[in-house]
């Protein structure tokens, strides 16, 4: 372990299409949040994220409630989120990033953090890290046992591959995935000594536009949209994984498409954390194709990454395409009923 108040990497995750099978995995839930190691030493909490920056002064509350915990010197590892209502929030979350430390403590009061917990690297000057993860599981239960602090919750896990199938499947959007750990494994600080399986969402979007590549006459990326309740084409995302071989035919295709102004509600270019300098740079087209895309995560109705290309639809009409296509997240309360607690 560092002798400075600097943790060790957190050990990261290999991304799989599947799941592993077999004896000696432990399966567990891969929250949408901020990853966070939390240091507790010498009277002083540490709350840092996954790059090695400080996340104390953003999540005060958090930190505050570590502080408060009876014993010293600790190491969790885990995963910082937050309930708004009856919803997680990925915003909420973004929302803390924030310069202006009286916004900061405003929605520590409004919309308090939790630390989801699922590792123990030290804990009363003992280094676990380079125990089994079989043993860390049992520490970092009888840890969160004694704390009894409501905002520190401890992460499900399981043996049963069925049962972690069971929450990528029904999670709803809620969770980032499932990830695999091998039970006699030590914490393999900066490895990606996981596997992680991300669940499986498509969605049929209308093709509003589109941006060239750079320094290229062709296609680069496609924008896409769904219509909402007024019948209006909001722009969601975009994908960008457009066969090489395909871009020239492609661009042609849509030249001949384009048509102002493309989406008739939110576009390209508008207010939001995605935007660049790129983003006026645009082709607007006549809302006639349709691409099933896949994705991972939305945030305020839209997709949070780049998607991939599943297929065209030519046989799905426009205005089929929308927003009741992605899926909610599950709230709070039923992720519990998910995990059977």
């Amino acid at each position: 372990m560092p002798t400075d108040r600097t943790p060790p990497a957190p050990m990261e995750a290999l991304l799989a299409a599947e799941l592993p099978d077999g004896a000696g995995w432990q399966y567990e839930p891969k929250w949408d949040g901020f990853r966070c190691l939390a240091r507790h030493s010498g009277g002083v909490v540490d709350l840092i994220s996954k790059n090695g920056k400080p996340l104390g002064r953003y999540f005060p509350e958090v930190a505050e409630m570590l502080a408060g915990l009876s014993g010293d010197d600790f190491l969790l590892d885990g995963e910082l989120i937050v309930p708004v209502g009856d919803l997680l929030s990925f915003d909420a979350l973004q929302a803390r990033l924030h310069p202006a430390e009286s916004r900061v403590r405003r929605l520590s009061g409004e919309t308090p953090a939790q630390l989801m917990l699922f590792d123990l690297l030290s804990l009363g000057g003992s280094d676990l890290i380079n125990r089994p993860l079989s043993e860390r599981r049992k520490a970092l239960e009888l840890f969160h046992r004694s704390t009894k602090a409501p905002r520190l919750k401890l992460s499900p896990a399981t043996a049963d591959r069925d049962t972690a199938l069971g929450w990528l499947e029904r999670s709803g959007g809620a969770l980032d995935g499932v990830v695999a750990k091998r039970l006699d494994q030590p914490y393999l600080a900066g490895e990606r000594a996981m596997v992680k399986v991300k669940p499986t969402r498509t969605a049929d979007c209308v093709v509003g536009g589109f941006r060239y590549a750079a320094k290229k006459h062709e296609v680069g990326s496609l924008l896409l949209g769904l219509y909402d309740d007024q019948g209006l084409l909001n722009h969601v995302g975009f994908t960008s994984a457009i066969a090489a071989s395909e871009r020239d035919t492609l661009t042609a295709t849509l030249e001949k498409l384009v048509e102002a102004p493309g989406f008739t509600g939110s576009a390209p270019g508008g207010p939001s954390r995605w935007r660049t300098e790129r983003s006026a740079q645009w082709q607007p087209l006549k809302p006639t194709l349709v691409v099933e895309v896949k994705y991972d995560q939305v945030t305020a109705g839209r997709f949070r990454h780049g998607t991939g290309l599943v297929r065209w639809r030519p046989d799905k009409g426009p205005k089929q395409c929308t927003f009741d296509q992605l899926k909610p997240a599950l709230r709070p309360s039923q992720l519990a009923e998910l995990f059977g607690r």
